[in-house]
């Protein structure tokens, strides 16, 4: 008997829209929209990937800064 896998995008964790609206952001940025379009995430090369992921942690990080020093100007 062959056993069945899932796929890998089944096995994936979910991203919340706020993280997926920004990954399209920076897709967008680094013109690479069209392809994620075309052949989606996993079309990306280890490269494209990198960039991407290093941009996203660096908004992130400027988010959070600018939360906390809007948290902070408000006390």
């Amino acid at each position: 008997m062959e056993k069945i896998s899932k796929s890998r995008k089944s096995k994936m964790k979910k991203t919340p829209d706020d993280v997926e609206a920004m990954k399209l952001e920076i897709a967008e940025e680094l013109g690479l929209l069209d392809k994620v379009r075309e052949v989606g995430w996993a079309g990306l090369s280890a490269k494209e990937t990198g960039r991407m992921g290093g941009l996203l942690t660096k908004k992130k990080k400027d988010l959070m800064a600018a939360e906390k020093r809007q948290k902070t100007d408000e006390s």
